[in-house]
């Protein structure tokens, strides 16, 4: 069974940094997975962040370029996403997840995620 466990999220300052973590603990997921990550603020739609396919490609949504990068490391079993310049709007829920084999590169707009880590909370004080 594939577990996706995130850690790293937390109450930091506007302008700070933070770096997620997300590591396929039973070490299930194929090598060739597409992981990406995703983040859901109160009231709104879970909307997708970075990706990063088998072979290191990335893919960033707009409003992250530049200020996000997302990694992993050589045994493709923890992706991270390094976060500069937090900005308020920054705050929410965020969510790794293991795109479909496939799914096709770059991923979007709709995204096929087959699994979901937990959720690992960041919020921003101004």
């Amino acid at each position: 069974q594939v577990q996706l466990v995130e850690s790293g999220g937390g109450l930091v300052q506007a302008g700070a940094s933070l770096r997620l973590s997300c590591t396929d603990s039973g070490r299930t997921l194929s090598p060739y997975t597409s992981m990406a990550w995703f983040r859901q603020a109160p009231g709104k739609e879970r909307e997708f962040v970075a990706a990063i396919n088998w072979s290191g490609l990335t893919f960033y949504e707009d409003f992250v370029k530049g200020r996000f990068t997302i990694s992993r490391d050589k045994s493709k079993i923890t992706v991270y996403l390094q976060m500069y310049g937090l900005k308020p709007e920054d705050a929410a829920v965020y969510y790794c997840g293991a795109l479909r084999l496939g799914s096709g590169w770059p991923p979007g707009p709709s995204y096929e995620v087959d699994y979901w880590g937990q959720g690992t909370q960041v919020t921003i004080s101004s």
